[in-house]
Formats: structure tokens, sequence, C-alpha cells
């Protein structure tokens, strides 16, 4: 039964693929890509760290105003970064000194779903999903602490302000660079500004 619904998964994922790529084709067929024309550097020279959040994928450019080309936008779970050298950071970077950014919002939501995240949980969950336990130990061997890589955050709020310190006050981040943190509701696209340090 197990392998017959890991079938049913591949054959519904496959289905929803097929149907994302006909779409493409008939968008590029009928040139509607003409409407999003613009160039690699954001007009209105401002990068956002956001999470990856389905409910977030239409609401937060309508709730902020923006539009292709306005911004650089960087997501992932929780629109945190934990890491002073992950991708999210070196990407922020690349914004900065190559794109021409000078703000930065880092911006959390209402009901995220890596608050309260148990690593242990992932990592059963994992398990069933066919990951062997030899490769959760080699990853351990490695130097990779998985229950630390893998937790959530207890608070929204801090999770974002320990974010804009990191990036503020990150080595390799120029001082005159604006890094504020807000929180959005997820269902209206309220936004709410942290308190600033």
């Amino acid at each position: 039964m197990h392998i017959n619904q890991s079938l049913l998964i591949h054959q519904n994922f496959f289905t929803m693929i097929e149907e994302i790529l006909r779409y493409n084709r008939e968008f590029v067929e009928h040139k509607d890509y003409e409407r999003f024309k613009t160039s690699k550097f954001p007009d209105k020279k401002i990068a956002i760290v956001t999470c990856m959040d389905t409910r977030l994928v239409g609401l937060l450019p309508a709730a902020l105003g923006i539009k292709n080309g306005d911004v650089k936008m960087i997501k992932n779970a929780g629109g945190t970064i934990t890491n002073p050298f992950d991708s999210a950071m070196r990407s922020l970077l690349v914004a900065v000194y190559e794109l021409g950014v000078n703000e930065i919002m880092i911006i959390g939501h209402t009901n995220c779903g890596v608050q309260g995240m148990d690593a242990g949980e992932m990592l059963h969950l994992m398990k069933e999903r066919g990951i062997s336990e030899e490769h959760i130990r080699l990853m351990r061997h490695c130097g990779i602490d998985l229950d630390a890589w893998l937790k959530g955050f207890d608070h929204t709020e801090a999770a974002v302000q320990e974010t804009v310190d990191l990036v503020r006050n990150h080595p390799l981040m120029p001082h005159d660079i604006r890094v504020a943190g807000y929180i959005m509701d997820s269902v209206t696209g309220a936004l709410t500004p942290l308190a600033e340090i």
C-alpha cells in the first residue's frame, strides 16, 4: 500500500508539472511575457526577504503595490536568515553590490508554518518517505546539526528581529543600507513594522 501511495503522489505531481508546462507553452505562444519585461535592476532599489508561504505569493506584492521589476524578492521557509553565510545572505550581498539595492525589508507573517516546527517530527517524516537512518547518520557525521538546522522558531517577531540584526551587523554589509523588519497579516496583507533599534 505504501508503494501505491507513493506512485499516486508521483503521478499527481507529474500531472501538475505537465499542466504547468502546457500553460507555459501557451503563455510564450501568445507573447503574454511582454507585459513583464524589465531589467535585472530593481526599480525601487529594495530587496525583500520573506517566507515561501503560498498565501503570500500574490498577496504580498498586491498589498505592497509592487510589480515585476520593482524589487529583489528572496524567499525561504520562514523568511529568516539563520546563518551569516547562507544563500539568502549571499543573495542580499549580490543585490546590494551588483544590483543597486539600498534598502532591505525582512517580512515575516502571521501563522507561519515554520513557527513551532519540530526537527524530530521532520526527521520522522523523512524516514517515512524512505530516507534511511544511514543517510541521517552520515549528515550528522559530516558535522550537520540536523536538530538545529530543521528546527523552526518560537516567535515570528523575534525571528524577524534576529534576521534584521544579522543582516544589519553582517561584516560585509555596508552601514548605509537600511534594514527593517515587518510582520504581514496572512489574510489582510496589513504590514506591521517592528520597533527599530
